[in-house]
């Protein structure tokens, strides 16, 4: 046995002073991080760089984050910076906390904003969504984007909850066979899984409510028009809302906090700034807030749709209820209910369908900007090259050009034209102003019938063989 020396007890003693000094992030709240950040035991950049990690070892299973906005250590950088030099409001609230958008919520940065589908990737939008605007002057951590239900579970009756071409599906963190429900999938598995500290969803009909309910999450709903749409892709001005899906009822107030108000951009607002509070909402945060209330049960037909289990917990929390001093009214019938619930009797789908392509092609419209733009940077440069110099085509290797035919509507051919020294093909391009496909196709028939580059495989790889093996059988 060690004999016992001053020495080690002085060891003994900071080793316990570290271990007391730990703070742990799992789990943790935006008032445990304030406080931690208060107290030196923690700081934003730190904080930014144990989501990036956990997002590295749990997301290629989980996807429940899309993208992770390459200047979060930046802007963690420079809410720790504020804090030192105790810049307003930079020890309260939101302030050098990361926050995960969902991927219909527009940032005027590095990330894209698709609805989870590769046909926006790469646009440009004009601004920030108005909820972002307000996030980043509470100085909250833009981290990144959440993976979603394609087109906010809008593109198909039949997709997945959870599942899109960009992020791929969407795997509930207790239960990865399960449904993770949608649209807003990716904000509830991030959160609950520990890869951010709190998030934002946007909810039409339930996309909110029903991830939160599926992620052991909390999800507010805010009434529509309290918290702005402008820059989200929605489905329906009458439907859609954004809000918080957080680990806690305080932390999803923060956010709601932070992210309520006018915006010039969504008339909605004004007429619901009247609901918002004097002093906000954090001063409901009462643990006696239940006494006196009197509450609603509608059993039927909602306890016909869960399990046993369920029933039997709903049970035990309304008598927790009871005795936490609420009044409750049991067994109350909302009127029509089984049409309400029928999304094609209620006249909710049409209403939706409708509404779909007027928010969609609203939001469309504001890119005319970048559109503009891109007109401009066609007509400068492709456009004037071919004009000026009377092409016929534009020959460049590989595929590289495609962008720029891309960008102006303009065709081109992509025809094979050698192999490096591992097999690997290769070809070259043929591209011309619009309407141009005859020139083009004679042009590329002539190369290819010149050359007969082309061959076809020959399998010489081991690993091809063995999947081909592996067909077979």
């Amino acid at each position: 046995m060690a004999a016992f020396t001053p020495l080690n007890f002085s060891l003994i003693i900071v080793l316990l002073v570290i271990a007391s000094n730990a703070f742990s992030i799992k789990e943790a709240s935006i008032d445990d991080l304030q406080l931690a950040f208060k107290q030196n035991k923690l700081t934003s950049r730190k904080l930014v760089k144990f989501y990036i990690k956990e997002v590295d070892r749990l997301n290629p299973v989980l996807k429940g984050v899309l993208e992770v906005n390459p200047d979060a250590l930046l802007q963690a950088n420079q809410a720790d910076y504020e804090r030192r030099i105790k810049a307003p409001g930079s020890s309260v609230g939101l302030h050098g906390i990361p926050i995960l958008l969902k991927d219909l919520i527009a940032t005027k940065d590095k990330m894209n904003n698709t609805a989870g589908s590769f046909a926006l990737l790469g646009s440009v939008v004009p601004r920030d969504a108005g909820v972002v605007m307000k996030l980043r002057k509470a100085g909250a951590i833009i981290f990144g984007k959440a993976s979603m239900t394609e087109w906010a579970a809008f593109r198909s009756l039949t997709l997945p909850n959870g599942f899109s071409p960009r992020g791929g599906q969407g795997k509930k963190p207790y239960n990865l066979s399960a449904d993770p429900c949608g649209s807003s999938s990716g904000s509830a598995i991030s959160v609950a899984a520990n890869m951010v500290a709190v998030s934002l969803g946007t909810e039409t009909d339930g996309s909110i409510l029903c991830p939160s309910n599926a992620n052991s999450v909390v999800g507010i709903k805010p009434t529509v028009g309290l918290t702005s749409r402008a820059g989200v892709i929605t489905i329906s001005p009458r439907q859609d809302t954004i809000g918080p899906l957080c680990r806690t009822v305080s932390d999803a107030v923060h956010v709601l906090d932070a992210i309520v108000g006018v915006d010039s951009n969504d008339n909605e607002t004004k007429a619901a700034s009247k609901y918002i509070p004097c002093g906000g909402y954090k001063q409901y945060l009462k643990p006696n807030g239940v006494k006196g209330k009197r509450l609603g049960i509608v059993r039927n037909p909602f306890l016909s749709f869960v399990s046993e289990p369920e029933s039997q917990a709903f049970e035990n929390h309304l008598q927790t209820l009871r005795q936490e001093g609420a009044v409750l009214l049991d067994n109350l019938e909302i009127a029509n209910i089984s049409t309400i619930l029928n999304f094609a009797a209620s006249g909710e789908a049409t209403a939706l369908l409708a509404e779909f392509k007027i928010s969609l092609n609203a939001y469309l419209k504001e890119l005319n900007a970048a559109l503009s733009n891109l007109a401009e940077l066609t007509r400068n440069g492709f456009q004037k090259l071919m004009k000026d110099n009377k092409l016929d085509a534009l020959v460049t290797p590989g595929s590289f050009v495609s962008p720029v035919l891309a960008i102006g509507g303009f065709p081109g051919i992509n025809v094979p034209s050698g192999y490096d020294n591992m097999g690997v093909p290769f070809g070259i391009s043929f591209g011309g102003l619009k309407g141009t496909e005859p020139k083009l196709i004679h042009i590329a028939f002539g190369f290819e019938q010149a050359t007969k580059i082309r061959k076809p495989p020959t399998f010489k790889s081991k690993e091809i063989n063995n999947i081909l093996e592996t067909n077979k059988l």
